[in-house]
């Protein structure tokens, strides 16, 4: 079962309630309108995924309800028409549908477009989501997640207050997860001078254990390594 949200536009009540109930037996989760002004509607307050609008509405068209909509949102949006013409489905698709679905139309067709173009779609954010957490420079061990971009770091989407030090030594050790890193390389890598006395590396690492893990006395990201140094435990 999918659980993508569809809107469907339409004037027709009897299309309009078929092609839902169908729809909503292969998983989806449909929202009705019956012109342009419901659907902008809707869109104020649901979450869409697609969007199926019809072009001949009373009250607001389909050409132009999509010419709004594409001033807020990129998801698909699927054209249903009575015309066939070429250069009506050339105005549809310039004013910003992604595909244009002639009636009379069987279930199946809409279904594969659907499917179609939400796949297409969901890779497009999949991959936009990967690179904007590559240019953000985001870390992450298992529910610890430490954002350069930001300086923020969270356990599980809870935000996690720490020092300026504290963050660099983090950041420095969640950068190499698995990596043991002595407390004298510690110290001179965050403090960018040499190590002369370690004991304030053992202080920070100490509290930071004591913001970051559930149970500090068997810690589940900072780990020390007796007698060599300290890593962030690789996570799945």
């Amino acid at each position: 079962m999918s659980g993508d949200r569809i809107l469907l536009v339409e004037d027709d009540k009897e299309i309009r309630e078929g092609v839902e109930i169908f729809l909503k037996s292969q998983g989806y989760e449909v929202f009705q309108a019956a012109d342009g002004l419901e659907g902008l509607e809707i869109l104020k307050n649901q979450p869409i995924d697609l969007a199926i609008v019809d072009v001949m509405m009373p009250r607001m068209d389909g050409i132009t309800m999509v010419a709004r909509l594409r001033e807020s949102f990129d998801f698909p949006v699927l054209f249903l028409s009575a015309k066939s013409e070429e250069v009506d489905k050339i105005l549809g698709l310039n004013m910003g549908a992604d595909d244009y679905i002639t009636k009379p139309f069987t279930p199946m067709e809409l279904l594969a477009r659907v499917n179609s173009h939400l796949r297409r779609y969901h890779r497009f954010m999949d991959r936009l989501h990967s690179r904007a957490e590559e240019s953000a420079r985001i870390y992450r061990a298992g529910g610890l997640e430490v954002n350069e971009d930001t300086v923020s770091v969270t356990i599980d989407d809870w935000p996690v207050k720490v020092t300026p030090i504290e963050f660099k030594i983090l950041l420095l050790l969640i950068r190499n997860p698995g990596r043991v890193f002595p407390a004298d390389e510690i110290y001179e890598r965050v403090w960018n001078e040499r190590a002369i006395n370690t004991d304030t590396v053992m202080v920070h690492i100490r509290n930071l254990r004591e913001k970051i893990e559930v149970n500090p006395k068997e810690p589940k990201y900072l780990k020390v390594v007796w007698g060599v140094g300290y890593k962030i435990e690789k996570q799945p």
